[in-house]
């Protein structure tokens, strides 16, 4: 860490505070809490999910706002 802080021309304690923030950070977390390739699926599989919701909340969006244009 230090090397990595002198080469940036940071102080050692400013790249330790940056490492502590981005591990809290919640796509971090995910990452690194995988252990086996079944709960990797899991997550992908609940994200797939997430995102469909969404996209048929824009498309609904999408087709309320194209009445008022006709």
């Amino acid at each position: 860490m230090a090397q990595v802080a002198s080469e940036m021309d940071v102080n050692e304690n400013t790249s330790y505070n940056w490492m502590k923030k981005y591990c809290q950070e919640p796509e971090v977390k995910s990452v690194q809490t995988f252990s086996t390739a079944e709960a990797e699926l899991r997550a992908l599989r609940k994200e797939m999910r997430d995102l469909k919701v969404e996209n048929d909340i824009l498309k609904k969006a999408m087709h309320y706002f194209a009445k008022d244009l006709r």
